[in-house]
């Protein structure tokens, strides 16, 4: 009996001073990404790469990247263009990502005031809110139907429509999209009659925005053919000049490299400053 008594007793002691002898470690936040990498992996899901995970891509450029150094010094015997060429194809798959995303963000201001439309029918029609959206899967575009299965199925597993909207905004990484679903989840947790009214005069200003930015840009894409056929131009010529052994020699010097090195620089700054001016900002993701 004494040994349990003072056994006890220990006990009861270590558990007295264990907050002091094992403190507990502080739960750490999980690290929110930067916001270049936000960025970046919400233009991968708008190129259709959702898929693909940052280091994949990371891997995938490095590799092209050595691998046009390496056929461009073959063929083009000058370190500098078979180094300019190694950083080309390294940006080179970010770069077809952004226009195959920018292609999506355009194709999906004309979709977004139809899918609108509809959802606005449906409410009318007496559904449910979650089920008004379920039948945009079926009445919706093939550009955004495969996100709203995914959010069908997961809403009839979970029964949880703030974690269906989560799902399909991360799954769709667009700003129109991010307006109306933040609109259906306020209207779903606080309720209101004025959802259809509010619909319908976003789906007006949707469709007034996607005509007065396809205007401005037919306006304004000469300006950026002329950017990218006067950065190219120059370098195209290089190209040709440096199949010559003796320019190639001239282009492997120290002053060459310096030449070469300094059109890059001044064609980068160009170009950016072309294309910032005749491109219109895009619009963020303000409901993540």
């Amino acid at each position: 009996m004494t040994l349990l008594l003072g056994c006890a007793l220990g006990l009861g002691l270590m558990l007295v001073v264990s907050p002091v002898l094992w403190p507990a470690r502080a739960i750490r936040a999980p690290r929110i990404a930067s916001r270049p990498a936000r960025v970046l992996r919400d233009r991968m899901t708008q190129a259709g790469l959702h898929s693909v995970t940052i280091p994949t891509l990371l891997a995938v450029s490095i590799l092209l990247a050595v691998a046009a150094a390496a056929f461009t010094f073959a063929i083009v015997p000058v370190l500098a263009l078979a180094v300019i060429a190694g950083i080309v194809a390294l940006v080179l798959p970010v770069t077809v990502i952004n226009a195959r995303a920018r292609t999506h963000r355009t194709a999906g201001r004309t979709v977004w005031p139809d899918l609108v439309d509809h959802l606005v029918s449906a409410v009318r029609s007496g559904l449910a809110l979650p089920d008004s959206v379920v039948t945009l899967a079926r009445a919706g575009p093939t550009a955004v139907r495969e996100a709203l299965l995914e959010f069908e199925r997961g809403y009839r597993a979970t029964g949880d429509f703030g974690l269906g909207v989560d799902k399909l905004k991360d799954r769709l990484a667009d700003p129109v999209a991010d307006r109306v679903l933040e609109t259906l989840r306020m209207s779903r947790e606080v309720g209101g009659s004025e959802l259809t009214t509010v619909l319908r005069n976003l789906a007006a200003y949707l469709r007034q925005e996607a005509a007065l930015r396809a205007e401005v840009e037919a306006r304004q894409s000469w300006v950026m053919n002329s950017a990218r056929l006067g950065v190219a131009a120059p370098w195209i010529i290089l190209v040709l000049l440096s199949t010559r052994p003796e320019a190639a020699a001239a282009y492997n010097t120290g002053s060459g490299i310096v030449l070469i090195t300094g059109g890059l620089v001044v064609s980068v700054v160009a170009y950016r400053l072309m294309m910032s001016i005749g491109r219109m900002p895009e619009e963020h993701r303000w409901f993540r």
